[in-house]
């Protein structure tokens, strides 16, 4: 009982107030995500309404705001151009069935794998995505559309130093919409993004054949789908752990998303995911729990069938304003100071998620590219091996041998090249002791590197000790080489 207080009660007025400013910014977001995939601008207003309220209920992450998004609205575009929106409708469902067989695999462990660079990249290629898809809205329209955003930029900024009892974004909406419809102000608005049509959602069964040839048709963009969407929600989870000093259960969000998106395919909307630019505005606007993103999905309806007339004439260079203030508290500025502090390997890798992530206009794909490149780069660096040699006087003469070599490092598929070209095979009858007391074999290729230099040495005339092996090293070579008992000598098959 007392989570759900915290969860749902311990800042009403702050979630209610922050829940009615990001409705009022997702139906502009909503509606030119429903333009891109090809679709009813109603199809991406239903989907943010079902999936904010449902993941309010259900979702991993008090405060942060599901709905339709540009990144999932890309990938229909091939399908509903091909196959219409009643594919789109069962592949969202299908979406949703898959995200939740990995919430049930606990698809979060996952995000361990992510390193901080990468993380950083998301951010600050999304705060740039973000900032990028404002600039059509008031570049090279009129002069009243700079004013409009100047003023917007203005008031969410200065207001809060001398008013905060209400979130200045919601003000600057207010205010400037009045402005424009009494001062009768040419200048664009929502409205001309497309139409809104003022009915509730109803129950559905898409319309397609429930064969096999239609499974075939919506797997692949289902399954790309949930993982794109998987990958958004968990970040963007993690950045608004980060900016709220609170922790969520990404399992539990992923479950969610994918309840969300099940049921939302049946009520006429598309797949969707958390919008990170949202939950910043829900965020900065004083939205902590669940509360927020009940009343952004509530609201947003309320909007679309009781205020209908009068939010198509909320001027979009407004919206505009506060999604550039998102972009801006959004950025990593620090990212500056990184650049010339970190490692180069991360450097690159962070600019790289960057670059991959602006050139795609897909934040799963630059994600994956950096998590890639981490792997490469961490790959290169434990895969130095070094191998130093002691002569005859520093041999045990317990054991009385002639030369004693000591490999340092770790030993795998990216190392074995090295650690079998440090040897001098030049040596013959004598006795080679390979100490790996600092050493770890991790795989098959490192067995077969050890073996590889033993033949080698062996070829000499020379017998060959193995010593120091920890516990996995050592039942690694029993399981793979082609000698049994390192202690007592090498013998090969």
């Amino acid at each position: 009982m007392s989570a759900i207080k915290t969860e749902w009660l311990s800042n009403v007025k702050g979630d209610i107030l922050a829940g009615i400013v990001v409705a009022l910014a997702l139906i502009p977001e909503a509606i030119a995500f429903s333009i891109i995939a090809g679709v009813d601008p109603m199809v991406g207003l239903y989907a943010s309404f079902c999936i904010a309220v449902i993941t309010a209920f259900i979702g991993g992450r008090p405060g942060m705001i599901s709905a339709a998004t540009g990144a999932m609205a890309l990938l229909m575009v091939p399908l509903v151009k091909e196959h219409g929106v009643q594919y789109l409708l069962a592949a969202t469902i299908l979406t949703g069935v898959i995200q939740m067989v990995f919430g049930v695999c606990k698809v979060a462990k996952l995000m361990k794998f992510i390193p901080r660079a990468v993380m950083i990249g998301f951010v600050n290629a999304l705060a740039i995505l973000i900032f990028m898809a404002q600039v059509p809205h008031f570049v090279g329209i009129s002069i009243s559309t700079y004013l409009f955003v100047i003023a917007t930029l203005i008031i969410v900024y200065v207001l809060p130093r001398f008013f905060k009892a209400v979130p200045a974004p919601l003000i600057a909406i207010i205010a400037l919409t009045a402005v424009a419809i009494w001062g009768k102000v040419d200048i664009g608005t929502v409205g001309e993004l497309g139409a809104i049509t003022q009915a509730l959602p109803s129950f559905l069964i898409p319309h397609v054949p429930f064969s096999w040839e239609t499974l075939q048709i919506i797997f692949p963009y289902s399954i790309s789908l949930a993982i794109v969407g998987l990958v958004e929600s968990l970040l963007t989870a993690s950045i608004v752990d980060d900016m709220t000093a609170t922790e969520s259960n990404k399992n539990r969000e992923a479950r969610g998303q994918g309840i969300a998106n099940c049921i939302t395919g049946f009520f006429g909307g598309m797949a969707g995911c958390a919008m990170i630019g949202q939950s910043v505005i829900n965020v900065k606007s004083g939205g902590r729990g669940r509360l927020s993103t009940l009343v952004a999905g509530i609201f947003l309806m309320f909007l679309i069938l009781v205020l209908g007339g009068l939010v198509v004439q909320i001027p979009m260079p407004v919206l505009a304003g506060i999604m550039i203030m998102v972009a801006i508290g959004t950025f990593d500025w620090s990212s500056f100071s990184y650049v010339r502090k970190a490692p180069k390997s991360d450097v690159i890798v962070m600019l790289t998620t960057v670059v991959v992530v602006v050139i795609t206009d897909n934040l799963s794909i630059g994600v994956i590219v950096g998590v890639v490149l981490s792997a490469i780069f961490f790959a290169a660096k434990i895969s130095r091996i070094h191998v130093e040699h002691d002569s005859i006087n520093e041999a045990d003469e317990s054991i009385n041998q002639d030369v004693v070599y000591r490999v340092k490092g770790q030993l795998f598929f990216a190392s074995v090249e090295g650690f079998v070209d440090a040897f001098d095979y030049e040596v013959t009858n004598a006795k080679i002791v390979l100490d790996f007391t600092d050493a770890h074999i991790w795989d098959d290729s490192g067995v077969g590197a050890v073996d590889k230099a033993i033949i080698k040495f062996r070829a000499g005339g020379n017998d060959v000790l193995v010593r120091g092996l920890n516990d996995s090293s050592e039942r690694m070579i029993h399981q793979l080489a082609v000698y049994r008992d390192p202690n007592a000598g090498l013998k090969s098959h």
